[in-house]
């Protein structure tokens, strides 16, 4: 089968004349990948049997029952996007290495012959960036707009003025000043309006011809020639196009497999990894996806703990079922249903039957469109796909109505059968989703699952130094204690540019952590202990720290005392200043180990240094620190625990001690507040009182087209999501979007196995509840004085 079907593919291609077109992106994935960056090809290039050959999609099209007609086909006779992933710190240097191979990115050595640029796209205008311009060029004041473009959604400038008459935060601020009405006036008359072009953001172009002879060509901000025509111009010129996307994961996946190497002496080839492995599937079942590409935001939680995948292709399923089509066409009960046995799943009729059994009924891909269309008519799989794309185009729907009709009949398929097919056919042309996209996606899905698994520790190290997920650092800290993970500070002569993997010897009993074994479904589910890891925090997130300082750190290490490194790291005086703050020279100077000394002491020993290099300086001597010696107690006291957290806070962005609710907690106890670990006991439709640090906070359209709220907070147990309907957001929306610690009221919703939300029904400021808490246990004291 796939001999035949290779054959079959590759005089296609050489019949459309692609086949350079193929070669030169193989060679280009080939040099990225002998550069060590991690490639991988999205879209539907991962149907094309070619692809995989040729090393450009991991993806196997044969076992995952993809098409290569999705993706290139006779009938289609055009040229197909090849789309491909990479690290996104190291896109760049796949453009430099594109540019070297077929043009010159420096444009004053091309004289004007270069064959190779990127892409431009326009820039328009939109709600914030009108706001904006139209205050700056009005004069208003700074504050006020920059207050009224963060407050705005992101909506198109021509509905300002809906926005601030619907939205209750909106509704709170002063707009009353005639030039800030005259800005909202002026910046609603933009919408949409060009405001500059700029570098498309995965684009590049590579020609045979020089690129001058057909369009302008300018220098972008990042240095690369740029046409000015944008990606449909230069499809229609027909020049070879390919987009190379800077995804963060990739960027994880790669930083992972590097701490594995240097933490565990162990050589890991992600690309070789089974795909049916059970413990990876225990942990996506859990629902504890935080960090895991494409299943962490809270609707796709909620849907994994309903789907409880256990195979591949499960996963592709989920990750097309969440797209907003599925969920505005209320395709996911019935599969869900069909899928759990509480309903049967309807096929429409035998010969469909193998289509459609995977998806328990419901029509989900692209490809399943195709291969209905083609068994019922007796057309190509190319003709068919020509039909599906022609679904969506108003003007040609009668037309393949009645081509399909007319076939399918004649076949002999009866005409109730065929009459409910066409309908699903038409309903589907604006919610499908292609396999292939999916099936790449699944893949990087399933990798960062394997590795969270198999090796916790540095994945979440990656996860937190390339970021690519939706949620702040302060969350992933967090769900690194829950696998057992010890937080290591910021430590001068340990931590790196990004989060490193550390092996720590804990005494016995002082860590107290128990593998969570949770049960999904009925299923006992083994999940991941990371203890005896630690994750050094790296020197990066440190406020107002710049590149050139955490390199000459790094290269100047090791340091014997605070002295030594003044003087030979390269650091400035603030960030040494920081340093000190949060603790980066306790384990150098023993501090809470065996020295009497504190960070007030180096604080003030730092000042000394400071003014003794100044005083030199002034005196155009040579700038020296103090010789390394012995630093005297000042028998000052010693910061407290909420002094070093509010520090880390400030200067970090963490709290890395503990978690900032744990000041809280006397008052918290009092409230019998619910733990986000313990909402999965709470029966359905029971209220619970919940709290937590705000980490996200969305507002996705929904098929009634009415605003919902989605917040999801973290109490250092986990994560507690939140549905605030519009009924709610007029007394509480200014308190979820005001405050970073909010304490909410709400119902329990039981969904599946695990899936768990909360339809709220009030919130309110953490900090302002616990003031008055603290007055009120001030009174009673005085009272009974």
């Amino acid at each position: 089968m796939a001999v035949g079907r290779l054959e079959q593919e590759i005089n296609t291609i050489g019949q459309l004349g692609f086949t350079s077109y193929f070669l030169t992106v193989a060679g280009i994935v080939d040099s990225a990948r002998s550069l060590g960056i991690r490639v991988a090809a999205r879209g539907s290039a991962a149907g094309s049997l070619t692809c995989h050959l040729l090393g450009i999609s991991e993806v196997d099209p044969i076992s995952n029952g993809l098409l290569m007609e999705r993706f290139c086909s006779l009938e289609r006779n055009e040229l197909p996007d090849i789309d491909i992933d990479v690290e996104s710190d190291r896109r760049y240097e796949i453009y430099d290495l594109i540019f070297k191979r077929y043009g010159e990115s420096d444009w004053a050595k091309v004289d004007n012959q270069s064959r190779c640029a990127t892409v431009s796209m326009v820039e328009r205008y939109r709600a914030r960036h009108a706001i904006r311009d139209a205050g700056n060029a009005l004069g208003a004041d700074r504050t006020q707009i920059d207050l009224l473009a963060k407050s705005m959604p992101h909506v198109n400038a021509r509905n300002i003025g809906s926005a601030i008459n619907q939205l209750p935060e909106l509704k709170r601020l002063d707009l009353s000043s005639p030039l800030i009405k005259a800005t909202i006036n002026l910046a609603m008359r933009l919408d949409k309006l060009p405001r500059h072009l700029s570098m498309h953001p995965c684009a590049v172009v590579i020609s045979d011809n020089r690129l001058l002879d057909f369009a302008p060509v300018s220098i972008n901000q990042s240095n690369y020639p740029m046409l000015s025509f944008d990606k449909d111009d230069v499809e229609a010129l027909g020049f070879l196009k390919l987009d190379v996307l800077g995804v963060r994961m990739q960027s994880a996946i790669a930083y992972t497999i590097k701490e594995i190497a240097e933490c565990e002496d162990e050589s890991l080839d992600i690309n070789k990894i089974p795909l049916d492995d059970k413990l990876t599937f225990d942990l996506i079942k859990s629902t504890r996806t935080l960090g895991l590409f494409q299943v962490e935001s809270p609707g796709q939680r909620e849907l994994v703990g309903k789907l409880v995948p256990d195979q591949f292709n499960d996963l592709v399923i989920g990750i097309s079922l969440f797209r907003p089509g599925p969920i505005k066409s209320e395709m996911i009960t019935p599969f869900l249903n069909a899928r759990s046995g509480a309903t049967t799943a309807n096929l429409i009729h035998d010969d469909l039957a193998p289509i459609l059994e995977q998806t328990k009924g419901v029509v989900v891909f692209h490809e399943q469109v195709i291969e209905i269309i083609a068994k019922m008519t007796g057309s190509t799989f190319g003709a068919a796909d020509q039909m599906r794309r022609n679904l969506g185009d108003k003007e040609k729907v009668g037309e393949v109505c009645d081509w399909f009709y007319q076939r399918a009949i004649k076949a002999g398929y009866l005409k109730s059968v065929v009459d409910y097919t066409w309908q699903i056919l038409r309903d589907f042309a604006s919610f499908g989703f292609c396999k292939a996209h999916a099936s790449a996606f699944a893949m990087t899905t399933y990798q960062s699952a394997y590795l969270k698994t198999h090796h916790t520790a540095a994945f979440l190290a990656a996860v937190l130094t390339c970021e690519p997920g939706m949620y702040p650092k302060r969350l992933l800290i967090d769900e690194a204690r829950q696998w057992g993970i010890e937080i290591l500070p910021v430590d001068i002569n340990k931590s790196a540019a990004g989060y490193k993997v550390e092996k720590v010897v804990r005494e016995k009993d002082k860590y107290l952590y128990t593998a969570p074994n949770t049960k999904s479904s009925g299923a006992k589910l083994t999940l991941p202990n990371a203890t005896g890891y630690g994750i050094r925090v790296c020197l990066a997130d440190i406020a107002g720290i710049s590149v050139s300082e955490i390199k000459s750190i790094v290269e100047n290490r090791p340091y014997t005392d605070l002295a030594d490194f003044t003087y030979r790291s390269g650091a400035h005086w603030p960030t040494s200043q920081v340093l000190v703050e949060i603790g980066a020279f306790d384990l150098l100077h023993g501090i809470g180990i065996e020295s009497k000394l504190n960070r007030r002491d180096l604080y003030v020993h730092l000042q000394e240094l400071k003014q003794l290099n100044a005083g030199k300086a002034a005196h155009g001597q040579l700038s020296l620190a103090l010789s390394p010696g012995e630093i005297d107690s000042l028998g000052l006291p010693d910061i407290t625990k909420s002094e070093q957290i509010g520090s880390e806070s400030q200067n970090l962005g963490l709290d890395i001690t503990e978690h900032l609710l744990k000041q809280y907690a006397p008052f918290l106890d009092a409230l019998n507040v619910c733990k986000s670990s313990d909402l999965i006991k709470v029966r359905s439709n029971q209220e619970v009182l919940v709290v937590g640090a705000k980490v996200a906070l969305q507002s996705p359209p929904i098929r009634s087209g009415k605003r919902v709220l989605f917040l999801t907070l973290d109490d250092g147990f986990g994560c507690s999501d939140l549905t605030f309907f519009e009924d709610t957001q007029q007394s509480y929306a200014h308190v979820i979007k005001g405050n970073n610690l909010i304490v909410a009221k709400g119902v329990v919703r039981r969904t599946g196995a695990r899936g768990v939300s909360i339809r709220a029904s009030a919130a309110w400021s953490l900090d302002e509840l616990y003031e008055k808490w603290l007055n009120q246990q001030s009174e009673m004291v005085s009272i009974t004085n």
